[in-house]
């Protein structure tokens, strides 16, 4: 697990910056909320960050990327994996394509699977 890039996008508050979240990944906010799906707003407006679903989302992708890093070697190999990389238990779709529609549970299922020496 990789705690430096946990502090880094989450606050003392325990929430995810998304400011952080986006200069960690190297894109932009505008990015950050394509990437997950969220509107511009939700990453960018403090009342609608601070929203259930909006950290919800942002900590599914913080997790899921965490979690990458650890066999990639880095939050940006961890980034391009989970924007890239078909998962053919999934038809092929991304993580990122997943997360979008709400199934990050099943990606973090899938991830926990592997790490105990499943198959994809």
């Amino acid at each position: 697990m990789s705690i430096d890039f946990l502090h880094t996008v989450i606050g003392n508050d325990g929430l995810v910056a998304s400011g952080a979240l986006a200069k960690e990944l190297h894109i932009t906010k505008s990015d950050l909320a394509e990437v997950t799906g969220l509107s511009r707003d939700s990453v960018s407006k403090v009342v609608r960050l601070k929203s259930k679903a909006t950290q919800a989302r942002l900590r599914d992708t913080v997790e899921i990327i965490n979690h990458v890093t650890e066999w990639s070697g880095s939050v940006g190999r961890a980034f391009a994996w989970f924007r890239s990389q078909p998962l053919h238990s999934f038809g092929d779709k991304t993580a990122e394509d997943l997360v979008k529609e709400g199934r990050a549970k099943a990606v973090k299922e899938y991830l926990s699977r592997i790490a105990e020496g499943g198959y994809a």
